[in-house]
Parts: C-alpha cells; structure tokens; sequence
C-alpha cells in the first residue's frame, strides 16, 4: 500500500524531516482531512517548546495513527512549503516500492510519484 510505503519512507527521513521542517501548516491540513483529531491537535499545540520538539510529537503521533491515508496526506500537505522535502521522500519511494511491487503507484509523464 502506498501509505504503508510511505510511512517506511518517513520512518527513515525522521532527522531529516524535524531539522527541516515546522509541520505547524501541516498539522491544520491533517486536522481537516481528519487525520487528526481535535484533541490530538489541542495537545500540540499546548505542549509545543521548540520546532524540532514539535515535529518530534507531531510525527509521533502520525505513526501511530491508524488512518489509511495519513502519510499520503503528510506528503500532500508538505508539497505547498516544503517541495524539497517531497522531492526526497519521492526520490526513496521508487526504491522501496520497487521492491515492494506496489501496483497502485506509478509515474507521471513529468516524473513526480502519483499517489
């Protein structure tokens, strides 16, 4: 599955994506696509020290979220502000989905990772 491909890719980028990134834009996109529950998102933004803490907790509570659709989401949301980032999760992606022959990913004509 695309998610759990994603999720793997993710896992691996964790240092990558908290030095990189705030999350705070993502948080509200995942909090609307219900990624996110209300509560989940209080509790964020009420905890929150530092950016790299926030991403910390942020991503923490993505793993061990049991939406279908969360880290396609995360990967959506971070495209507006973070592209390079994507460009990195979609650089390993085709690796690991090679090798996972996950059918419901392919390539578009400009080269981007369709989900």
């Amino acid at each position: 599955m695309a998610n759990d491909a994603l999720r793997d890719v993710f896992s691996s980028m964790h240092y990558y994506i908290i030095t990189n990134t705030s999350l705070d834009c993502v948080m509200d996109v995942l909090l609307s696509k219900k990624i996110i529950s209300h509560s989940d998102y209080r509790k964020l933004r009420e905890v929150r020290t530092t950016r790299t803490e926030f991403c910390r907790n942020a991503l923490s509570l993505l793993y061990s979220s049991s939406n279908p659709q969360t880290f396609i989401y995360l990967r959506l949301a971070l495209l507006d502000d973070y592209a390079w980032v994507v460009d990195e999760i979609d650089k390993r992606l085709p690796a690991l989905t090679s090798r996972l022959h996950q059918p419901e990913l392919g390539q578009s004509t400009n080269g981007k990772l369709l989900l």
